[in-house]
């Protein structure tokens, strides 16, 4: 039997970041995905692919956001806000709109695809890594909120994954990535598959007793 068999899985901005290697794993596990590409930060857009939805096994909130790469002198209210109505402001109402069916039927995954980025500073990184920091800290108190209801909400703090949004193969061919790649102990981006399996792992049976916890995947850049 596969992992997912039968459990409606809803994926979102399917076009970026993770998507596209998600989607293809789950499905093959046999989920029932409900691919999503819509923009969730207008107004009442998470709500409607809830409510769309229907029943809803398995959320797995894959947001993404071009990173300003400015100090934090240059990085103006604007740029700063973007990052967390691209990647913040949507996994609340995402989450907020999936608990009460979850809740109601005491069973229910949901899993973030983040950033390890939030979890190493860095300079030029203080509105995506704020923003991508908010995710985590959101995981850890929503996953030990909804854990007496026997829901399971936990993160993917990711870098040097190969995506088509952070590490194109356009990117890969120039001299910054060469130089980023030297700090990764393992030398290598993880293949996308990778990282989904992983989200695969937290999304099935076996990590039920995993709650609000973020799982570094960085290729040993960060180990804690």
């Amino acid at each position: 039997m596969k992992r997912l068999e039968g459990k409606r899985t809803v994926i979102t901005q399917i076009d970026a970041f993770m998507g596209a290697d998600l989607v293809e794993l789950f499905t093959k596990e046999g989920a029932d995905v409900i691919a999503d590409q819509r923009d969730l930060r207008q107004n009442g857009a998470a709500q409607a692919l809830i409510d769309e939805a229907g029943h809803v096994d398995i959320l797995v909130v894959n947001l993404a956001a071009v990173q300003p790469r400015t100090s934090v002198l240059e990085t103006d209210d604007a740029t700063f806000r973007s990052m967390y109505e691209a990647m913040v402001y949507p996994m609340h109402g995402l989450v907020r709109a999936v608990l009460p069916q979850m809740i109601a039927r005491r069973k229910g995954k949901i899993v973030v695809m983040g950033s390890a980025s939030a979890l190493k500073g860095m300079p030029n990184y203080s509105a995506y890594g704020s923003a991508r920091g908010a995710q985590l800290a959101y995981v850890q108190d929503v996953g030990t909120e909804v854990a007496p209801h026997n829901v399971q909400v936990n993160a993917i703090a990711q870098t040097f994954v190969h995506n088509p949004t952070y590490f194109p193969e356009s990117y890969q061919q120039t001299e910054e990535f060469k130089e980023r790649i030297k700090g990764a102990p393992l030398g290598r981006l993880a293949h996308g598959w990778e990282s989904a399996a992983l989200a695969l792992f937290l999304a099935g049976s076996e990590s039920d007793f995993f709650v609000g916890q973020v799982f570094p995947f960085s290729g040993g850049w960060v180990t804690r």
